[in-house]
């Protein structure tokens, strides 16, 4: 990565090198083009909480930012789960059975298309691998619930945070039930989004920042909407604050956004240098999205030329012609990728890729790197 042109991310990731213990939080080395298994998301570490909840807890006179408000009392930390509801959850399975995996391996051998691929996934992370200027700010939304876009978030983050080595931020714009820090196996939540606009000010380090957010794998963050609690809402005030504060810290933030029409979700559409909606492979998915992307053509030419189409298949049979709905989209303007059906991603649980099928972490792959080279156009 250039140092001349990408000092700040230089000094955000030797912020990072400082943080806990060694090795925590730290630039990862260069990776291969498919990501490997990755281990179980680990718990935030207490020693960045212990120091946000000494700055939040300080006097205005002792605290290390002049003329910061005064921030909100520490909130207890609660758990993404509790164990009574986590006992229900049946054991992780993987997104394919052993023979498909069997079968798919002796036919790529077979068909001599191994070499292609490897080709094509160098591309892939040489896309995704790429310097930026300033931060990039992906927001994914759909036009109702249980579309999958919470998954695509997840799906987005985790890709970029293991192939990039500045840090990567996801945000959860969504009603208080939101289920991002499941999803990404997050085990307890202290600080939300809401929290973080009365705080953070452009005084703060990376090492301040990362107090107050959740910490992920792969050099990567979380700040959840809420601890859970009915009530808890993200305005658009609070959002735009929240991002302002941000966007400096971190080379790609995805925001899971609210549903379309909401207020918040329109404002992060049309600050992010790239979108993605996510639409099920239904009939009724793909119209109402189709509709949605009849919307976008109407606004400025970058935004539906910067949008991408998600098409998740959440069943083994999908009853529409997935090519077909492909192409119908398509022809609104947008680029679309499909998300095939895999068994672990429909399963709901805390996302592990190294349970994903290949062609569901390939597919991820792809739109990682579409979505990241769009937002790349638009400074």
């Amino acid at each position: 990565m250039p140092n001349a042109d990408h000092n700040w991310q230089g000094d955000l990731l030797r912020d990072l090198k400082s943080t806990g213990p060694a090795g925590a939080g730290t630039p990862a080395d260069p990776r291969p083009s498919v990501p490997p298994a990755r281990p179980e998301p680990t718990a935030p570490g207490p020693a960045a909480h212990e120091a946000a909840q000494a700055h939040a807890s300080a006097s205005p006179a002792a605290r290390a930012w002049p003329g910061t408000p005064t921030p909100p009392p520490t909130p207890d930390s609660l758990p993404v789960v509790d164990k009574a509801m986590a006992a229900v959850a049946r054991r992780p399975v993987r997104g394919e059975a052993v023979a498909v995996r069997a079968a798919r391996a002796v036919r790529r051998i077979v068909s001599g298309s191994a070499a292609r691929e490897v080709a094509a996934l160098t591309r892939t992370a040489e896309v995704l691998q790429q310097p930026v200027t300033t931060g990039r700010q992906i927001a994914v939304t759909s036009i109702r619930g249980g579309a999958g876009k919470t998954t695509v978030t997840a799906l987005l983050g985790t890709t970029y945070a293991h192939y990039r080595q500045d840090p990567v931020l996801l945000v959860e714009a969504d009603p208080a039930l939101g289920s991002l820090p499941l999803r990404l196996g997050a085990e307890a939540l202290r600080w939300t989004t809401a929290d973080l606009a009365d705080i953070a000010v452009p005084q703060m380090s990376l090492l301040d920042v990362t107090g107050y957010l959740v910490q992920l794998p792969d050099n990567a963050w979380l700040l959840p909407g809420s601890q859970g609690r009915i009530g808890a809402m993200v305005d658009t005030v609070t959002y735009e604050r929240v991002m302002v504060a941000l966007r400096r810290y971190f080379g790609v933030t995805v925001v899971d956004c609210e549903t379309l029409p909401a207020e918040v979700a329109r404002v992060a559409l049309s600050a992010a240098q790239a979108r993605v909606i996510a639409a099920p492979a239904t009939l009724d998915g793909v119209t109402s999205t189709y509709s949605v992307l009849q919307w976008l053509r109407a606004l400025p030419a970058h935004v539906i030329e910067g949008t991408v189409v998600a098409l998740s298949v959440t069943t083994p049979r999908p009853g529409i012609d997935i090519d077909a709905a492909a192409e119908r989209l398509a022809s609104a303007g947008a680029r679309v990728h499909v998300l095939p059906y895999d068994r672990h991603l429909a399963a709901g649980g805390p996302l592990r890729t190294e349970l994903l099928a290949r062609p569901a972490r390939l597919a991820a792959a792809r739109l990682a790197a579409e979505v990241f080279e769009l937002s790349q156009k638009r400074r």
